[in-house]
């Protein structure tokens, strides 16, 4: 076994949907080329840009490998024989990752690599460990969590407006968030109204609709908010000390708190990025389409997105926003981060037992209502 043969100076990838078993050895000191030949048919041709986008500012050359019919195995392998007898090469000078592309283009490389007595290699896509498929008694390696969400969002044609948010609320923030959730049987019911109020304070004067007469749950809520300094209540009405107090207040104070218990997992190593309110766009066609993400991270090269919600939702037989708030995550998970992305959705207010068995059939986490008490615990469930 030769360093040679564990570092070939060139690898030849598959492009497909699924750009990360692609883009991981190549972000990894250890297994990185100088030269990356993508082998691209014309319906990954955007992937194939999405992908080039990323690799070619860290100093690594990129080529392509153009074929007309991703499922014509012979006319492939002829493809892939070619390209390896013009390069003329030494064994192990190049790589195959078979990770990506069609069954037929996997197959074909590899046949043709085999036959030029060459390398392959093959990416775990839920451990992220190269595995050797040729020689095969090469030890796999673990490849490093070194994806940074701007990369690999960018890999999957994803913009981020604007700078990622990666900073906290001041401390004072954060210990409203933990108080609204240490005492979540006294504030739950109050917490909606507060929302309403918030919202309609949108305005220069950040002043909203007058509060409601009957606030005797309402009353201990915002004097915890004014303690903080977020806002006043003059002449009947809430009027925020600024718009980052009127988010906070309308519900953007839960999104800090689960950014913040992420950040929390993320100095123990576990978490190799993340970042609050971001925005996001995507081209689809000729239409941009612009999202925004609570909260997101990386860990072990797998996208997390979190949507927090402390609204009330509606009583059965009405649309439910939680099942609203479900489907979207179901949607942008695999859009933002693939096959191998997760979700989960955090809640203020408790979850009907149907809403429950929705994110279970579409594979999303839940924590809701007394569950945030233990929202660390969720989260590294939510991780492994």
């Amino acid at each position: 076994m030769t360093d040679r043969l564990l570092k070939p100076h060139t690898h030849l990838c598959l492009v497909s949907a699924q750009p990360v078993p692609n883009l991981t050895p190549l972000l990894d000191q250890r297994t990185a080329p100088r030269r990356v030949i993508l082998m691209v048919s014309p319906a990954m041709a955007q992937r194939a840009d999405w992908l080039e986008s990323v690799i070619r500012p860290r100093g690594i050359r990129v080529e392509r490998l153009s074929v007309e019919d991703p499922y014509d195995v012979e006319s492939l392998q002829s493809r892939v024989m070619e390209l390896l007898e013009g390069l003329g090469l030494e064994r192990g000078a190049i790589a195959l990752n078979a990770t990506g592309g069609t069954k037929p283009m996997s197959i074909a490389a590899y046949e043709a690599f085999r036959a030029w007595d060459q390398p392959i290699f093959y990416v775990h896509p839920e451990r992220d460990r190269l595995i050797w498929m040729y020689p095969d008694h090469l030890p796999p390696v673990d490849l490093a969590d070194r994806v940074k969400l701007e990369p690999f969002l960018a890999a999957h044609g994803v913009e981020i407006r604007g700078e990622a948010s990666r900073s906290v609320s001041p401390k004072d923030h954060l210990a409203v968030g933990a108080e609204l959730v240490k005492e979540i049987r006294r504030y739950r019911r109050a917490i909606a109204t507060l929302n309403w109020l918030a919202k309609t304070a949108e305005n220069d004067e950040l002043r909203s609709e007058p509060v409601p007469d009957d606030r005797s749950d309402l009353e201990p809520l915002i004097e915890l908010f004014a303690g903080h300094g977020l806002l006043t209540h003059r002449e009947g009405a809430l009027v925020f000390t600024d718009e980052d107090a009127r988010f906070f207040a309308n519900g953007g104070w839960l999104e800090y708190y689960a950014f913040e218990t992420v950040r929390g997992l993320g100095r123990t190593r576990m978490i190799q990025d993340q970042a609050h309110n971001l925005e996001v766009m995507r081209q689809i066609g000729a239409k941009r389409v612009c999202n925004e993400l609570d909260v997101v991270f990386l860990h072990e090269n797998r996208l997390h997105i979190i949507e927090c919600k402390t609204r009330r939702f509606r009583e059965k037989g009405e649309a439910s926003p939680a099942g609203d708030a479900l489907y979207r995550l179901d949607t942008l998970k695999e859009l933002m981060g693939g096959l191998q992305a997760r979700a989960m959705l955090v809640s203020y207010q408790d979850l009907s037992k149907a809403d429950r068995t929705r994110a279970q059939d579409l594979g999303i986490a839940v924590c809701a209502g007394e569950q945030l008490l233990n929202l660390r615990d969720h989260l590294l469930r939510f991780m492994r």
